[in-house]
C-alpha cells in the first residue's frame, strides 16, 4: 500500500491547488444559484445577463476571466471580480490544507487516508467560503452548507484524533446552545428579538461537529472578536452600516407584493412578518443593523483548522 511518505510532495502541491481551482468554479454556481433556489447542476453555465451557454475556455478558472479583461464574450457585460476571487481562494485554501494538514502527518500515513483527510478539510473549507458569501450578500446561510457539513464532520471525526464520534455529536450539540440559548431564547425574551440568526447557531454547530466544544467555544469567540473590530472599523470609515443591497431588495420585493393582496390576506401576511427576522426593528445606529456574522464564523473555522489546532496541540503537549 502507498504511504504519504513514498509520495512525491511536489505533486500533491501541483495538482491539489488545481483541484481548489476547480472546485471554487464550482463554488461561484453555489453562491449565485443557492440563494435564488435554483439547481447548481442545471443548466450549464451561462452567462447572467443573456443566458448564452459559456464556452469551456472561458470558463477557466481565474485564467478565463483574465483573458476575457473582466468582460462576457458573448454580450460584453461585465464579469464581477467576484469569481475569480473564489476561485483563487479555492486553489489557494488546497494548498494551505496540504502544508497545515496533509504534509504534516506520519510519513507512514496511507494515501487513501491522507487523500481523504485533504478532501474532507477542503470539503469543509469551500463550505465555509460559500457559507460566507451568501450570508454577506443575503443575510441568511443555507441549511445544506451548515447542516450537510456538520454531518460531513460527524462521519470524518476519525480523521481528526484524538475527537471521537462521540465527542464530536456533544461537540455539536454544545456549539449549538451556545448561540441559542443565550441569544435566541434570553435575548429574544428580554429584548423582545432574536440577538444572532439560527443560521448562525447552526455554523457554530458545525464547527462543534468537526472540533469538538471546545474548538466550537474558540471558534465562536474568535468569530465575535473579529466581527467586532470589522463592524467598529465600518462604522468609524463609513459613518452608517446597511443591510446589503441584495436584502433591501428582497424586503421591498415583498413589501410590494403584501401591499397587492387583499385587506384580510394582508393583515395575516404582516403579522407573519412579525417573526421573520428580514423585518425585525434594529435599535438604530450601529446596533439596528444586522451584520453578517457567518463570515466571521468562517474565517475564524477556518483559521482553526489550519492554524488552531496544531497551535492548541503545541501548547497543551508544553503543559503536559
Amino acid at each position: 500500500m502507498l504511504t504519504l511518505g513514498e509520495f512525491p510532495p511536489l505533486l500533491l502541491r501541483i495538482f491539489g491547488p488545481l483541484f481548489g481551482l476547480l472546485w471554487g468554479s464550482f463554488l461561484n454556481v453555489v453562491i449565485h444559484r443557492v440563494p435564488a433556489g435554483l439547481s447548481v447542476v442545471r443548466p450549464p453555465s451561462h452567462c447572467p445577463a443573456c443566458n448564452t451557454p459559456i464556452r469551456i475556455f472561458d470558463n477557466l478558472p481565474v485564467l478565463g476571466w483574465l483573458l476575457l479583461r473582466g468582460k462576457a464574450r458573448c454580450c460584453g457585460a461585465p464579469i464581477s471580480p467576484r469569481y475569480p476571487l473564489v476561485e483563487a481562494t479555492g486553489g489557494l485554501l488546497a494548498w494551505a490544507i496540504l502544508e497545515a494538514v496533509v504534509l504534516r502527518l506520519p510519513p507512514e500515513t496511507s494515501m487513501a487516508r491522507a487523500l481523504a483527510i485533504f478532501g474532507a478539510d477542503l470539503a469543509l473549507a469551500l463550505a465555509l467560503v460559500a457559507a460566507a458569501f451568501i450570508d454577506m450578500e443575503h443575510l441568511y446561510i443555507p441549511d445544506g452548507i451548515s447542516l450537510g457539513g456538520a454531518a460531513v464532520g460527524l462521519a470524518t471525526a476519525s480523521f481528526r484524533p484524538p475527537l471521537t464520534h462521540g465527542e464530536a455529536a456533544l461537540g455539536a450539540l454544545g456549539g449549538f446552545l451556545l448561540v441559542w440559548l443565550p441569544f435566541d431564547v434570553l435575548y429574544r425574551r428580554l429584548r423582545g428579538r432574536t440577538g444572532m440568526a439560527m443560521g448562525d447557531a447552526k455554523l457554530v454547530l458545525l464547527a462543534g461537529a468537526w472540533f469538538g466544544f471546545s474548538g466550537a467555544v474558540l471558534i465562536f469567540f474568535a468569530g465575535a472578536i473579529q466581527g467586532t473590530l470589522a463592524a467598529i472599523l465600518m462604522y468609524l470609515f463609513q459613518g452608517k452600516l446597511e443591510d446589503p443591497a441584495a436584502v433591501q431588495r428582497e424586503r421591498e420585493a415583498i413589501l410590494a407584493e403584501i401591499a397587492a393582496l387583499p385587506p384580510e390576506e394582508r393583515a395575516a401576511a404582516e403579522a407573519e412578518l412579525k417573526d421573520d427576522p428580514l423585518f425585525e426593528e434594529g435599535g438604530g445606529g450601529a446596533l439596528g443593523v444586522r451584520l453578517p456574522f457567518g463570515p466571521f464564523l468562517a474565517l475564524a473555522t477556518l483559521e482553526y483548522l489550519l492554524i488552531g489546532r496544531a497551535w492548541l496541540d503545541e501548547q497543551l503537549s508544553w503543559l503536559w
